[in-house]
């Protein structure tokens, strides 16, 4: 295979990172995982923080690697997760490590801003979804709580923004990760500054925002291989945006579900959707590639079983995610379900002993077993996918005839089978690795390789091996549909 253009996507998630060397060659792409490393979150006089030494250690050491490995490399692009961000001083340097959204704090911070503005104002400012872990939460407690790390900070950059001042020197922030933070008014692509100000944000804080493709400057470090003359090029920053990018879509308007430890569900759009509809059932606008508005809900994911497992094996049961998947196989379907998205799930801890607890609290059989747990959470997660598709169609008039899943998740072949039967709907799973090569097809496409997202998902339709999934109609979606909902209201927004 011939590459024409090679770059290097830098892709953070939640658990774990990579490094990915990618080329294409004017028909197919070539993805190379150069660096994988796990990560988390832990715990700093009484914050979740992230931790910046292993991050920060970890992505130059998959650089390093590239650099080493010859050819030539011509830009870098860093994705990562929404609405966590960092404070920077004058000087360059972050005032500390950035805090976690699952930190508790969020909580209470949102209730004070709901309290202090409405949470229409909120929606009505931004038209994105009222959720704890949104950044202006964390800046919200941060004034009230930390007020010095507010007092010391000249500017706020986002996760994926963080890493490319490291890597470049830029101090702008880029569109689709700024439309996570709950501060950005979806209509117009700038700062809510009302908002900002009733909430008394200082709108010092907020940079510049680019929008995907922006070259931001040569890449720093010594580098002196591969790597020698490559420019940082930010993607689409946030992790779901690049994944929607490289998603070969089988029918226009189909439902995507971008699969990981959050699971965002919803639709691509031509403009950002505000209304009296759209924030009755808490629908949030984000920002896409090409002008593009990704209008969506979050799910809680991969989460809940990536929790589980945790606990699972502090408990001496050390599965892998196979063998929990043919666990929860095994058992009957729709027997007990959980509200996904419950705040009591947010926080680590023994999900399966809040699963158990939200199971008796609402009168169902309590799952005594960590495949009864475990077909717990996924049934809940397809119904939780459900209720989203019914949401998207009230709002648009428009009911998807499709599913795409990528990431993660798509390897979930329970799941996606379940999500197929919940939604009545055909699936098709695939890329695993759709964040990374959307991050490194933008970058592509700045450097003149791609005209735009048609040519780029044509490639990614030639390049990735993709599963498709058809509808049986095994148990009664509807009336477990009907559950969940009122679970849901029971709970609260």
């Amino acid at each position: 295979m011939t590459v024409a253009r090679t770059v290097a996507a830098v892709d953070l998630g939640a658990e774990s990172g990579r490094v990915v060397r990618a080329g294409f060659d004017g028909t197919r792409f070539e993805v190379d995982i150069a660096h994988r490393f796990t990560h988390s979150p832990r715990t700093e006089n009484g914050i979740l923080r992230w931790d910046m030494d292993t991050l920060s250690g970890e992505v130059t050491a998959g650089l390093a690697r590239l650099d080493a490995g010859g050819g030539v490399v011509d830009s870098v692009g860093v994705d990562a997760w929404g609405v966590d961000y960092g404070l920077f001083r004058v000087d360059g340097r972050l005032v500390d490590s950035p805090t976690c959204y699952r930190d508790p704090r969020q909580l209470d911070a949102m209730k004070r801003a709901v309290d202090a503005v409405g949470a229409d104002a909120i929606y009505d400012a931004t038209g994105v979804q009222l959720m704890p872990i949104n950044t202006i939460f964390g800046l919200t407690s941060d004034l009230h709580d930390h007020p010095g790390r507010v007092a010391a900070a000249e500017k706020l950059l986002m996760m994926p923004d963080v890493f490319h001042r490291l890597l470049s020197g830029s101090t702008s922030t880029e569109y689709t990760a700024a439309s996570t933070t709950g501060a950005l008014d979806m209509r117009t692509g700038r700062w809510a500054t009302g908002l900002l100000t009733a909430l008394g944000i200082p709108d010092r804080l907020m940079p510049e925002v680019v929008q995907p493709g922006t070259d931001v400057g040569e890449l720093r470090g010594g580098f002196t291989g591969a790597l020698s003359a490559a420019r940082v090029i930010v993607p689409p920053a946030h992790d779901t945006a690049s994944a929607v990018v490289a998603i070969p879509f089988t029918e226009p308007g189909a439902l995507f579900i971008s699969s990981g430890t959050w699971s965002l569900v919803g639709v691509e759009t031509a403009s950002a959707r505000v209304d009296a509809s759209a924030k009755a059932v808490n629908l949030t606008n984000e920002g896409g590639y090409g002008g593009t508005i990704r209008l969506l809900r979050n799910v809680m994911g991969l989460w809940l079983l990536q929790e589980c497992r945790k606990q699972w094996r502090r408990d001496g049961a050390d599965l892998g995610y196979a063998e929990i998947a043919e666990l929860a196989r095994a058992e009957p379907g729709l027997v007990s379900v959980v509200n996904p998205d419950s705040t009591e799930f947010l926080m680590p801890g023994d999900l399966p002993r809040r699963i158990q607890e939200y199971c008796a609290r609402t009168g169902q059989p309590v799952p005594s077993t960590v495949g009864a747990i475990a077909r717990c959470a996924i049934d809940s997660l397809a119904l939780g996918y459900r209720r989203v598709l019914d949401a998207i169609t009230a709002v648009t008039g428009t009911r998807p005839v499709a599913v795409n899943i990528v990431g993660g998740g798509a390897r979930h072949a329970l799941l996606s089978q379940l999500t197929s039967d919940a939604t009545g709907l055909p699936v098709r799973c695939g890329p695993v690795e759709a964040t990374a090569m959307g991050n490194a097809a933008v970058q592509l496409a700045a450097l003149g390789e791609f005209s735009g997202v048609t040519e780029i998902r044509a490639a990614v339709e030639n390049s990735a091996d993709l599963t498709e999934y058809e509808p049986h109609a095994r148990h009664d979606w509807a009336a477990a549909a009907v559950l969940l909902e009122s679970l849901t209201s029971a709970d609260g927004p």
